[in-house]
């Protein structure tokens, strides 16, 4: 049996790490997984989830299993967390999942049940798993336009791509600090997209996985709640792994958000049924944590300030990095990384390019020219600039 397995393609991100592991170089520079990095280069645990932790083994719950939904008080927590307190919430219903990952798997499996062969709209780029995922559960996968060439958000291509999207499509759309491009729509934009997807009936699909690492919490959840407030249906992935810190406890949830309470009356037990095939039911620890601080008040406004902290620290490493190169004479390629926002940027570095700056220079990003701004460490910002320039040099002789 096993001779008879073709070589599978390799995933790209964790590729590059293991080349990045095998690089003997001292100076060599991780930017491409994303994960937050203090300054020193540490992924910290946050103090808000150390103490819910400490009160979790204080209370020694018991290790039952929870269920196929998973943690119901989290899954409330995340619908009160994401749609906020008007009527949204109440025509939806959630279910715990494996990290967003897991939520983007689940939901693309009730969209199959639903629909078989049903169109999905992603943009291009994308995150490099978004494809995959949602072929892997079968569906069919288009794109839309994303940036234009000055690689500034490019609202007539996405809306004239998606005047494409037929009633019943679904459109992936990502809510807030989008990867890899670290580009976001506009308010007006997002408007402008709610307004399409009402009149032409397809369905969003938003994968939230960054709200609270671009322009603020409440901020980066402004356009989720505006296709909420505006469509009849709507899907929606939720990660806990980027603004919680809890990568390795894969804590996420899937939201499906009908017409009314009554149209949701067998979307709960589908899921359910989809979970029991891929993975019966979620780890509890993580969602235990998140549930921990969003019912306490001093936990939760704990996080909070954290999270602006990482916000915060995020901003000044672009800002950092831009500041270098226009001092090293490249200001129109500063500019288009000043434009961005979230834990990702998308250098304006040709394929070679990020070759010859991973080659020469032993700083890792991807081929596509996305790197981890939120994982540069503060020391290195001058050495990533003198790399960017040193290879946007060689192009130029």
């Amino acid at each position: 049996m096993l001779e008879l397995l073709l070589p599978p393609p390799v995933d790209p991100l964790w590729d590059l790490t293991e080349a990045y592991g095998a690089d003997a170089r001292p100076e060599r520079l991780n930017l491409v997984l994303g994960v937050y990095r203090d300054q020193t280069g540490g992924t910290p645990v946050m103090a808000a989830v150390r103490e819910a932790e400490i009160r979790l083994a204080e209370r020694s719950a018991s290790k039952e299993y929870r269920g196929l939904s998973g943690n119901t008080g989290f899954n409330r927590a995340m619908l009160s967390l994401v749609l906020g307190s008007g009527g949204a919430a109440e025509r939806a219903v959630a279910v715990q999942t494996v990290a967003g990952s897991g939520a983007l798997r689940l939901l693309a499996d009730l969209i199959c049940r639903t629909r078989p062969g049903t169109t999905v709209w992603i943009s291009d780029p994308a995150y490099v798993n978004h494809r995959p995922i949602l072929e892997a559960a079968g569906l069919t996968v288009r794109t839309y336009g994303w940036l234009d060439a000055e690689g500034r958000f490019d609202t007539a291509g996405m809306l004239r791509d998606l005047g494409q999207a037929r009633r019943d499509d679904v459109v992936l759309l990502q809510g807030c600090c989008h990867n890899p491009t670290g580009v976001d729509p506009s308010a007006q934009d997002w408007e402008a997209v709610a307004g399409l997807a009402e009149r032409a009936g397809w369905v969003p699909f938003v994968d939230l996985a960054y709200h609270g690492l671009g322009d603020g919490l409440e901020a980066d959840l402004a356009a989720t709640r505006l296709l909420a407030e505006r469509v009849p249906e709507m899907l929606v992935a939720i990660s806990c792994s980027k603004n919680f810190g809890l990568y390795s406890d894969r804590t996420g949830c899937a939201v499906v958000l009908g017409a009314s309470r009554q149209s949701l009356r067998h979307v709960e037990t589908a899921l359910q049924n989809a979970a029991r095939t891929l993975y019966s039911m979620p780890p509890e620890h993580g969602a235990a944590v998140v549930t921990a601080i969003l019912e306490d008040d001093g936990l939760r406004a704990l996080w909070r300030a954290e999270l602006d902290g990482m916000r915060a620290r995020i901003e000044d490493n672009r800002k950092g990095l831009t500041t270098e190169l226009t001092a090293l004479g490249w200001d129109a390629q500063a500019d288009v990384l000043a434009r961005q926002k979230g834990m990702f940027s998308m250098l304006p570095l040709t394929p070679r390019q990020m070759l010859r700056l991973r080659s020469g220079y032993a700083i890792y990003g991807t081929t596509a020219g996305r790197i981890n701004i939120a994982g540069l460490p503060t020391h290195r910002i001058a050495c990533l600039a003198q790399g960017i320039a040193a290879v946007l040099g060689e192009g130029a002789e």
